[in-house]
């Protein structure tokens, strides 16, 4: 489906699936951010999306999930013993 249709169809798309008042963009947002947590390489994440800029992938929708901050100050408390 090309990128025009999709977005005036979003609306009958969205009531068929149930989805209530989900915005398109938010769709968009959650698939980078689970990709992005599944460890897909970001240059690959960065395609799929098509951003121009890796840039963009990493400062908008990189978002550190609780674990990962657990995990690095993990390190940094067995780095200091």
């Amino acid at each position: 489906m090309e990128p025009d249709n999709l977005g005036r169809s979003w609306s009958e798309i969205r009531k068929a699936a149930g989805l209530g008042t989900v915005r398109l963009h938010y769709l968009r947002h959650t698939c980078v951010s689970l990709l992005l947590d599944l460890g897909v390489p970001p240059h690959t994440v960065r395609e799929i999306v098509g951003h121009s800029d890796i840039e963009v992938t990493m400062t908008i929708y990189a978002h550190s999930s609780l674990d990962d901050k657990r995990a690095a100050l993990g390190k940094l408390g067995n780095a200091l013993g």
